[in-house]
């Protein structure tokens, strides 16, 4: 049984198939993005295969996956009121108690690790915490959009109570804007619609903020999108590291350069360098939310259905269409 067919037989109406469609799309999209953005950046892929245009069969899951599926694992199990207490709760159960991160995880990742297993509880658990303002948190915010349902103050709310475990300040506001960008990108909103949702949930006068800014103003006065792709690099660089303020106007940048369209977004975005795991893994997300299954090929799905484990070993267990059929179904029985 397809998919396509699966989600016809559960689910009852046009509006509940379209949007389980379109979220389970985000969760494997994100998947493709992760896997094809790590090896976009790789020299030695650079050099054999050139532009990617498609998801090589070598491609998999990185932490950006990974932690995504830890956060779509807290939604789901919380018995109640979701809270950073549980959300440290489920850090503990399924990552400290299974030796902690593997490889290829981000340095605020790795702290918060350390900060629960000392037991330091969130917010300080982000708050002091190593370079807590990086996109780390952003990365693992599909769930919440999805889990928000149009809402994009809810999704924006549990994006942040999840975030605080690991992060602080700009490292909060880009998950809340995705969280946010997602829902709204979900139920169908214009690709402008989507971007000023997420840009609602960035302090104007924040590092993130006027990053922001300065990225749509050069997007506004640059004819050419040659010139545009090339100044998203050199306007947001930033040293040693890819922070947030860098990574998310990137995100947005290429998101509207791509028109919201899932091919175009993968070509721009999988071949873009620096932190392109995350950034192709988040504007495929927000393509294939707004544009649903049909336009990923069934391979990829296949191939980035179960992630590898390399950073969160349980993770390898865990089925990212069925997390977004789960989570999909948790947000229709929530808004009731």
């Amino acid at each position: 049984m397809t998919i396509k067919d699966q989600i016809q037989q559960e689910f009852n109406n046009p509006e509940e198939i379209k949007f389980a469609d379109r979220a389970m799309a985000a969760m494997v999209a994100l998947g493709i993005g992760d896997a094809a953005g790590d090896l976009g950046r790789d020299d030695a892929v650079r050099q054999k295969y050139g532009i990617l245009t498609t998801l090589l069969p070598e491609g998999k899951s990185t932490d950006d996956t990974e932690f995504t599926v830890l956060s779509a694992r807290s939604i789901l199990d919380c018995p109640g009121e979701y809270t950073a207490d549980f959300v440290a709760e489920t850090w503990r159960k399924l990552v400290l108690s299974d030796g902690g991160a593997k490889a290829r995880g981000g340095m605020p990742l790795y702290g918060a690790l350390s900060n629960l297993s000392r037991g330091v509880n969130p917010p300080l658990s982000g708050q002091d915490n190593v370079f807590n303002v990086d996109d780390g948190a952003a990365m693992r915010s599909v769930p919440f959009g999805i889990i928000g349902y149009g809402d994009p103050a809810k999704a924006a709310s549990m994006a942040a109570i999840d975030a605080s475990v690991s992060h602080d300040k700009d490292g909060i506001w880009a998950a809340q804007a995705i969280a946010a960008s997602i829902t709204i990108a979900l139920k169908g909103g214009t690709v402008d619609e989507v971007i000023e949702a997420g840009r609602k949930y960035m302090p104007e006068d924040s590092w993130l903020g006027r990053k922001m800014n300065q990225t749509f103003q050069m997007l506004e006065t640059t004819d050419d999108p040659d010139d545009a792709y090339a100044e998203l690099h050199n306007l947001l660089w930033t040293p040693k590291h890819s922070s947030a303020p860098e990574a998310i106007p990137q995100i947005y940048g290429l998101y509207k350069l791509a028109e919201g369209n899932f091919k175009k977004g993968f070509i721009l975005s999988a071949n873009f360098g620096r932190d392109a795991d995350t950034i192709c893994a988040l504007v495929l997300a927000l393509c294939a939310a707004g544009q649903g299954l049909s336009v990923i090929p069934e391979n990829w799905i296949e191939q980035v259905r179960k992630p590898a484990g390399v950073c969160l070993g349980f993770a390898a267990e865990e089925d990212m269409v069925e997390l977004g059929k789960k989570l999909t179904k948790m947000a229709i029985q929530q808004a009731g």
